[in-house]
């Protein structure tokens, strides 16, 4: 059932054999004998894509129940375990991962080295989703989240700069105001990400260019067209020294009050060992002090 929902999520036999933390033919064995013990075919392979049957379908929403089921059982069982023991689950936004992560792994597997930390990176829906359906123990978002199901708690406080292109005259005295008529040239992730909004929000009286038609999908792939002269963008905190470092980019202020973010670490009300979650939260606080720009 394991690997079931892997490739059902995926549909990728290669990526749900990662996901699952086995060989690709080891899944593709055992999605066969599935198949054969139930008599029908469950996914359909192609040369280059995987579909579910109607088949398949139908069982998806009953084996994530069961698979939900057994995941509250282990949490339950293990709870007599030492703290910080065994697999935790932490999904993580990507407009976050590149740069927290190097800071907070190392640390993670100092202090505690029977931690089996697996890591999936997502847009805050897909974690969402996943946490409530106790596919995550945890994921590391901005907030809010308004979901019921979940409680959170603020880990730090990420301020917004600009990037603009290195002799873009438009930038030649910064600060920023936020109505500058030069932000109509800010260029936007796709649809899904949260920094997308919190872009918009930021400049609520300007109409920046609609991204729909570059499709970029990292924060990575809007610098490098800023650097090429083809916008501007909005840049975290986290991500400020990495950007300014990259060739043909400068990294400006906004006016004050500067725009912000707030990070956040999430986890199911209920969740057996809510004191694991409280544990990495207090890591990530202690480690990531915002620089003074």
């Amino acid at each position: 059932m394991e690997y079931f929902d892997a490739l059902a999520q995926s549909l990728h036999f290669g990526r749900a054999a990662q996901e699952a933390g086995v060989s690709q033919p080891a899944l593709s064995s055992q999605i066969a004998e599935m198949e054969e013990k139930l008599g029908c075919r469950l996914f359909e392979r192609g040369r280059k894509s995987v579909r579910m049957t109607d088949e398949a379908a139908a069982l998806q929403p009953r084996i994530e129940r069961l698979l939900s089921e057994l995941r509250e059982i282990e949490q339950t069982a293990g709870s007599g375990k030492s703290a910080m023991e065994g697999r935790f689950r932490l999904g993580i936004i990507p407009t976050v991962a590149p740069y927290l992560l190097p800071r907070i792994l190392p640390e993670m597997r100092s202090r505690f080295p029977r931690l089996q930390l697996e890591l999936r990176e997502a847009l805050t829906g897909t974690l969402v989703e996943e946490t409530s359906a106790r596919r995550l123990d945890a994921f590391i978002a901005a907030t809010p989240l308004d979901e019921p199901s979940l409680m959170d708690e603020a880990l730090f406080v990420d301020r917004f700069f600009l990037a603009v292109q290195a002799d873009d005259p438009a930038f030649a005295a910064p600060p920023v105001a936020p109505e500058s008529p030069a932000l109509e040239r800010l260029m936007l992730l796709e649809e899904g990400h949260c920094m997308r909004e919190q872009a918009l929000a930021v400049c609520r009286s300007v109409k920046p260019m609609a991204m729909a038609s570059y499709g970029a999908t990292s924060l990575t792939t809007l610098l490098q067209m800023v650097a090429h002269g083809m916008g501007v963008t909005l840049v975290p905190e986290m991500a400020a020294d990495a950007a300014g470092a990259m060739r043909d980019l400068k990294i400006v202020p906004f006016a004050e009050p500067m725009p912000e973010r707030t990070i956040c670490m999430a986890w199911r009300r209920n969740r057996a060992r809510p004191e694991e979650c409280q544990a990495i939260a207090a890591i990530i606080r202690q480690l990531r002090a915002p620089a003074t720009r």
